[in-house]
């Protein structure tokens, strides 16, 4: 399929007639040669979001999208074709929507690729996109397994290409900040991290429902175990909530993958981890614990799922609080600055002083993004790495995927951060990976 396509549309770039644009595309800050051709595969929310914002950015172009869902699929279309005839300067209304991902992955005049499936589908379309020549911006987590984030790392080395992955909360400033004062001791030696998140997947056992006609069911289930159709999985249509496929680990991780991805990264940021990880992973001593895993460091700091603010450090000499929009900051006992509701003031002042009083002269100073997917484009043009690269986005799954297996198969686990393997004897081959169901695999 892959020849074939590639021989129409060679064919089909010669035989076509020369496009006549108007004056005010050629008069545009970006000309259109320069634009960042994309295509979007998986038109759920997320992606629906990030379509939008997308088509917001002169410096790229959307030509393609894909669903295995007719309804989201020609939404997510006309929506393209809409922004486009409203606004011409912005780009030429010609993108076309597929059913399958693999011929947008054939196009050789698609740029980079926008991947939000379920997290079953991240790394099959990602490998082959970056094997394709393409940049990728990928949904978080990264991959389903350990054994994905090994493959996407490799394949972004190996084809020398961008890959931002969707942990946002890297391009908001209060976490950056939390992070700045925690790698420059603000909170002195760090003992702890607390990490708030809800529980890890479960086996999948939804009933069966009538199948209505207009989705590919094959192609969603794709590597996972087949199984009935479900509306919980997929449900039909444009929807505006995230699907449960996210509590089941077969599609998904629950919210060990789904939240813990967010804060799971922000404690790697903090500890400076983002190319390393924890050499030990224990659940909590009930076995029927939804919380209480540990995640060792070779420090001999400790990272802890619990049911709290958001991520909060602890340091002996003060602690940082952060989540969406919240922030605390600590020094021996006192609260120095923060902001949890409107009496505190803004968030924004609360930041600012902070960074004035004990960030200006800082030896430290972390990756600044003020927006993650400009931060995407403007690295696909200077062919820099984002501020959520492959290897931040993969050691992140893999500390997610580690504290899952811990909570599945109720067993410490050691790991060699370095070199993504298990000690010896420190974890079975088998929670690396999954059971591809035929023809995928990774």
């Amino acid at each position: 399929m892959n020849t074939s396509r590639r021989s129409f549309l060679k064919t089909a770039a010669v035989a076509a007639a020369p496009l006549i644009l108007p004056s005010s595309v050629w008069a545009a800050k970006t000309k259109p040669n320069d634009r960042i051709t994309m295509g979007f595969i998986g038109m759920g929310k997320q992606n629906r979001y990030l379509l939008n914002t997308f088509l917001q950015y002169n410096e790229c172009r959307v030509v393609a999208v894909c669903d295995v869902d007719t309804t989201r699929r020609e939404s997510a279309h006309q929506m393209v074709l809409e922004r486009y005839a409203d606004r011409p300067e912005s780009g030429s209304a010609d993108c076309q929507a597929y059913n399958d991902f693999r011929e947008i992955i054939a196009r050789e005049d698609i740029d980079a690729v926008c991947i939000a499936t379920p997290d079953h589908w991240h790394a099959i379309p990602t490998v082959a996109a970056l094997e394709a020549g393409k940049d990728v911006y990928c949904e978080k987590p990264l991959t389903h397994n350990i054994h994905e984030a090994i493959a996407v790392i490799d394949a972004v080395k190996k084809n020398k290409r961008v890959l931002q992955t969707g942990s946002m909360q890297r391009s908001m400033s209060e976490f950056r900040i939390a992070c700045e004062l925690v790698q420059n001791g603000a909170i002195g030696k760090v003992e702890r991290v607390e990490c708030s998140f809800g529980p890890p997947g479960v086996p999948c056992d939804l009933p069966e429902e009538p199948m209505e006609p207009g989705l590919d069911w094959e192609m969603w289930i794709g590597p996972g175990p087949m199984r009935p159709y479900s509306s919980v999985l997929s449900p039909r249509g444009v929807h505006d909530h995230f699907p449960d496929w996210r509590n089941y680990k077969e599609y998904g991780g629950g919210m060990v993958c789904d939240w813990g991805a967010h804060h799971l990264d922000i404690a790697q940021w903090g500890l400076d981890m983002d190319n390393s990880g924890p050499v030990e992973v224990c659940p909590p001593n009930d076995p029927e614990a939804q919380n209480g895993g540990v995640l060792y460091y070779k420090n001999g700091v400790r990272v802890i799922h619990v049911s709290g603010f958001g991520v909060e450090f602890f340091g002996n000499e003060g602690e940082v609080k952060v989540n969406r929009g919240r922030f605390e900051f600590y020094r021996d006992g006192k609260k120095v600055a923060g902001f949890v509701e409107r009496t505190d003031g803004s968030l924004g002042s609360t930041l600012l002083k902070v960074e004035e009083e004990y960030l200006k002269n800082a030896r430290i100073k972390l990756y600044k993004s003020d927006n993650h997917l400009k931060d995407f484009l403007n690295c696909v043009k200077s062919r820099k790495k984002p501020i959520t690269s492959e290897i931040v986005g993969g050691h992140s799954a893999i500390c997610c995927h580690l504290l899952n297996q811990a909570y599945y198969n109720h067993s410490p686990i050691k790991w060699k951060p370095k070199r993504l393997r298990f000690e010896k004897d420190g974890g079975k081959a088998e929670w690396l990976t999954r059971d591809y169901r035929a023809p995928w695999s990774v």
